[in-house]
């Protein structure tokens, strides 16, 4: 079948199976190797994207569902050699040791704090359930969340 979806602001048309999962198409397909797969059960977060600007899990998502969708990978979250708040807090936090999880942590990082600017720790906390470290402890990812969130707050040109 042939799909047409946008991926980090570049349209693509592409021929895949109908099976074909998104996480599939994105490292198979379109070489967007940043979205990990870890467990294709959505348990573990890693192959978190944004659709339409929500956060979904990729790894449990055919392709063909994001047929004339927006798609948004840890790719496009920069702008240019500019680095999203959320992406320069997780290192300035070092809010990542392995890095295996990090692409979906930050990408759900950005939908929370689409809905919650300025977030409460349980706020974090919750938001990020759906996406797991086995390396941190996650004190470091909240004290990252906290930090990109401020950054957010204080406008652009504002770096930590």
């Amino acid at each position: 079948m042939k799909i047409e979806l946008v991926v980090n602001g570049q349209p693509h048309q592409v021929q895949c199976e109908e099976r074909t999962l998104l996480a599939d198409l994105l490292r198979d397909t379109l070489g967007l190797t940043g979205t990990h797969i870890g467990c294709d059960t959505s348990q573990c977060g890693c192959c978190t994207v944004h659709l339409d600007g929500q956060a979904v899990k990729s790894c449990t998502m055919l392709a063909a569902q994001a047929e004339g969708c927006e798609v948004l990978t840890i790719e496009g979250l920069a702008q240019g050699e500019r680095l999203h708040a959320v992406q320069q807090a997780f290192s300035a936090c070092h809010g990542l040791q392995c890095g295996f999880c990090t692409p979906g942590m930050i990408m759900a990082s950005v939908d929370l704090l689409a809905r919650h600017p300025a977030p409460t720790d349980d706020q974090i906390r919750e938001g990020l359930a759906g996406n797991l470290c086995r390396c941190t402890g996650y004190v470091n990812i909240v004290a990252a969340v906290k930090t990109a969130a401020a950054q957010l707050a204080a406008g652009p040109g504002v770096r930590s």
